[in-house]
């Protein structure tokens, strides 16, 4: 009998402390919970309203900043719903601190990207909708993450760099300027009127509005070739016509040299045959 009574007392102290404990945890666990999703759901939207900010005045920037805070507010409010519940903070805190020691450790190559990635947006070698030609790609910069830099190229493919091979390596911005020059060679017969060439290119280049008036087109003679009188051409114009003007002067010089009787010489070669009698 007293075996009973001891047994039904310990059943009942157990059960006084399980329910103390909810009482005085389990609002913890609630408020810490409805924080989290609260939190989880004010970053986000805090997130989203920096982004299309940030998106209309500085594209280049936005996807990393956006990504850094993100990512800062949410181990934020993780140490902060821990405190709540009742863990220690500190031992939290130094827990994570060695963890991220740890992953920093394993992870040097994309710490190199990260630092890779600040050096870019604070000295601005380019921006989110230049084209560069870097690691051997040439296209236009789609966007600029916290780690890696993402790239189209002109032939349609998407090239994924990261942020530390970017910052450490040459690379070319093709239109960080809004004019370029435009580099042509054309050659003619020695034997061709070298005034006359230029007559008539220097009359495409004046027919051509994307060619601009200043600085003033180049047309000389450049070198003295193995076959033709190279002469060099050198107009200039806004960046996004350079191409189609380069493409565009070859087909119409060499038809303009055809009518006006202008030869474009090509290698050839006299071949003497010797019969031995």
């Amino acid at each position: 009998m007293e075996d009973l009574l001891g047994a039904d007392g310990r059943a009942s102290e157990l059960i006084d402390q399980a329910i103390a404990l909810v009482m005085t945890y389990a609002p913890k666990v609630v408020l810490a919970i409805v924080t989290l999703i609260v939190g989880l759901w004010l970053i986000n939207r805090f997130v989203g309203v920096l982004d299309a900010k940030l998106g209309k005045k500085d594209p280049t920037l936005n996807k990393f900043l956006c990504g850094l805070i993100g990512a800062i507010l949410k181990i934020l409010l993780f140490i902060s719903v821990a405190s709540m519940v009742g863990i220690a903070t500190t031992s939290f805190i130094a827990i994570i601190g060695a963890a991220g020691l740890a992953v920093g450790l394993a992870l040097q190559g994309s710490l190199g990207n990260f630092a890779g990635g600040v050096l870019i947006l604070i000295f601005k070698p380019f921006k989110v909708g230049d084209a560069i030609e870097a690691q051997g790609y040439l296209g236009a910069v789609r966007e600029i993450s916290i780690l890696y830099t993402i790239v189209d190229t002109f032939d349609n493919r998407r090239v994924v760099i990261p942020n530390g091979s970017l910052s450490n390596a040459t690379l070319v911005n093709v239109n960080f300027y809004d004019t370029r020059r435009c580099d042509m060679t054309f050659g003619i017969a020695y034997g061709d009127d070298i005034d006359k060439a230029r007559s008539v290119i220097k009359q495409l280049l004046d027919e051509d509005e994307r060619v601009l008036p200043e600085p003033e087109p180049r047309i000389s003679v450049g070198s003295l070739g193995d076959n033709s009188v190279n002469i060099i051409v050198r107009p200039w114009t806004k960046t996004d016509d350079l191409w189609p003007v380069y493409w565009d002067m070859h087909e119409r010089v060499k038809k303009a040299f055809d009518k006006e009787g202008l030869t474009i010489p090509f290698p050839q070669r006299d071949v003497h045959l010797y019969k031995n009698e």
